[in-house]
């Protein structure tokens, strides 16, 4: 078996970092919101240029990328920070949907955890999940995410109808 490697994101990895967002999005949310809803959130938050500067932008609110790849093939992208002093969050959270179910997401979720627990000393982790996500909500909920509450998604509008279910988790 071929061998994962994970990884801090570089700069050098926005653009296939951003094709596999992309094919994330509309993977996870072609039943969920319109052809022009997608696009508009790949424009605004997947885009190269965007991606580089969260590669190289590392702090405790934006921990930057991090990366699952396999001969220089990137198969999953995590990325978050902590909301609080001892709370954490998943932001972005995605694997390669023609890879799915082979533990990649687990080990790029684990190893993402322990950096914000002994990095940043997260006690809790929180993740928000859209609603009707089905390819999101069983994982989570595996890994020990209970439901919490439902609000609005980061950088949306009423109108837009786009809820997160946000969960959490001691950690």
């Amino acid at each position: 078996m071929k061998t994962i490697l994970i990884r801090r994101a570089t700069r050098h990895d926005a653009k296939p970092m951003a094709d596999l967002l992309a094919k994330c999005q509309w993977f996870t949310y072609k039943t969920l919101y319109s052809d022009e809803y997608i696009e508009n959130l790949i424009a605004q938050y997947y885009n190269v240029e965007r991606i580089e500067q969260e590669n190289v932008s590392i702090s405790k609110d934006w921990h930057g990328y991090f990366i699952a790849e396999m001969e220089k093939s990137i198969l999953g992208v995590i990325g978050g920070g902590m909301t609080d002093a001892s709370i954490g969050e998943v932001y972005v959270f995605y694997i390669d949907p023609s890879l799915r179910g082979q533990g990649i997401g687990t080990r790029l979720l684990d190893f993402f955890t322990k950096h914000q627990k002994f990095t940043y000393g997260a006690q809790e982790q929180w993740v928000a999940v859209a609603k009707g996500n089905q390819h999101g909500i069983p994982f989570y909920e595996a890994k020990g995410f209970t439901f919490h509450h439902e609000e609005l998604t980061y950088g949306t509008r009423e109108e837009d109808q786009d809820i997160s279910l946000k969960y959490k988790r001691e950690i």
